[in-house]
């Protein structure tokens, strides 16, 4: 019957080697994820400029043409 043998040194180097790794990707993942809710919050504004803008269209189409309301 074999007993369990104990992860060598190897191992214990390649588990240090993928939390460092684990570690620094979270951390370029959290940086990434400050960048991307700037941009959306710059997005949202345009949109909301946009919506007011469409919004507006008619009126301001009708008053270039001179449409009188009745």
């Amino acid at each position: 019957m074999r007993t369990a043998r104990r992860p060598g040194r190897n191992a214990t180097v390649n588990l240090a080697q993928a939390m460092a790794m684990l570690i620094q990707n979270q951390a370029i993942f959290v940086e990434n994820m400050s960048k991307m809710k700037l941009e959306l919050d710059e997005i949202k504004t345009i949109l909301l400029r946009h919506e007011r803008i469409l919004n507006e269209l008619p009126e301001a189409v009708k008053r270039k043409i001179g449409f009188k309301a009745r």
